[in-house]
């Protein structure tokens, strides 16, 4: 099994290594040349034993390209990066939850491997797996490690209720993700059950956090802030601080995907912040969003036109930047609005919150005005 993959990137060559968020940038004559001792079986040069070896204090001393390194080929397009909603079901009934109705739906294993297979294919370097709950998929493992030695560098979103599983950890250990970043929604047991309104979920969280914890992998913590668990926000920041694992706080609550409020009553007033301006992303341009049945997106919210990858693969994604292009015009309450320059959000996620009837304070900065 290769220790690092080399992929052409941006008009360069990078060397990565599953499990590290690190890099040994090339020019793109030395991956050329990297290429070719692959094809010929020879080892690794001296020109990249030493800067591997201080990245990541691997030694490729006598080691063949072929064996420890996985080349791999540019994309047709400039997508370097996927998300991907293995399924949308989910162990948890978190009210806040952006997906609504969570139906444990999509493709079976062998739609899942010539997703897998599109996306490799398309140029994809990074992929996140998310869903609903990632690891409840029966498909996961097998998933999981396609997609590992197809060379793509993994992380996963996770509200980590199923690290305590050994099949699940020893898989995590042995292909470890770049990041790994689970969603906290309290300190407390009677906290965290009331938020996901699940019995004993506090229970099962904090016994695979301290699980992967220990197995070194790369953890990053998202502190859900919500009316339900405000009050210990500071003991949520104490727990990561313990841990010695980073953490982010998010307290912007969006509808759900579907353009319906649900979510919207549980924000914690106190801890909403202004969202910065929207100055533009690579939403379907170097940057695409898979659901559970293959269909690609600009983004987990702007949904809709999508792509049957299964049924088009890697030529249907052409299609996206336009798709991206006319998503991002002014359209309902917002044309004609003289503060695009400074919005806050993109067209997409404005759609949703006007869908949704919410207030302009939760979206707009007429709101603030």
């Amino acid at each position: 099994m290769h220790q690092l993959v080399a992929t052409p990137f941006g008009g360069r060559g990078l060397i990565l290594r599953p499990g590290s968020t690190k890099a040994v940038q090339l020019p793109l004559a030395r991956f050329e040349e990297l290429r070719a001792l692959a094809s010929a079986l020879s080892t690794v040069p001296q020109w990249l034993i030493g800067p591997v070896r201080a990245q990541w204090n691997v030694d490729l001393t006598s080691r063949s390209v072929g064996d420890a390194i996985l080349v791999r080929e540019a994309g047709p397009y400039e997508f370097s990066r996927a998300t991907w909603e293995i399924n949308l079901g989910c162990d948890l009934d978190c009210s806040i939850c952006y997906l609504g109705e969570k139906k444990f739906e999509g493709l079976d294993m062998d739609g899942k491997r010539k997703l897998l297979a599109v996306m490799r294919d398309a140029g994809v370097i990074w992929l996140q797996i998310t869903g609903g709950e990632p690891l409840i998929d029966r498909d996961f493992p097998e998933s999981y490690q396609i997609a590992h030695e197809m060379g793509m560098l993994l992380e996963l979103l996770s509200n980590g209720s199923r690290l305590r599983k050994p099949h699940i950890l020893n898989l995590l250990r042995t292909f470890p993700p770049a990041k790994l970043t689970l969603s906290v929604y309290g300190a407390t047991a009677e906290t965290y059950d009331t938020v996901t309104r699940r019995r004993g979920g506090f229970d099962r969280f904090r016994e695979g956090l301290e699980q992967a914890v220990d197995a070194g992998l790369n953890i990053d913590l998202s502190l859900i802030i919500v009316q339900e668990n405000a009050h210990e926000v500071e003991a949520m920041r104490d727990w990561a601080r313990q841990l010695g694992v980073p953490y982010r706080e998010y307290a912007n609550i969006s509808p759900t995907i579907h353009g319906t409020a649900e979510p919207l009553p549980s924000q914690s007033p106190q801890y909403l912040t202004n969202r910065a301006p929207f100055t533009g992303c690579p939403a379907g341009v170097t940057f695409f969003h898979a659901d559970p049945f293959g269909r690609a997106s600009i983004c987990k919210v702007g949904r809709e036109p999508n792509i049957d990858l299964i049924a088009e693969g890697v030529e249907g994604l052409t299609r996206l930047g336009g798709i991206a292009e006319s998503l991002m015009l002014r359209t309902g309450g917002c044309s004609g609005c003289k503060l695009s320059d400074s919005c806050r959000v993109c067209r997409p996620m404005a759609k949703v919150f006007q869908e949704a009837k919410a207030p302009l304070v939760n979206y707009c900065q007429h709101g603030m005005r």
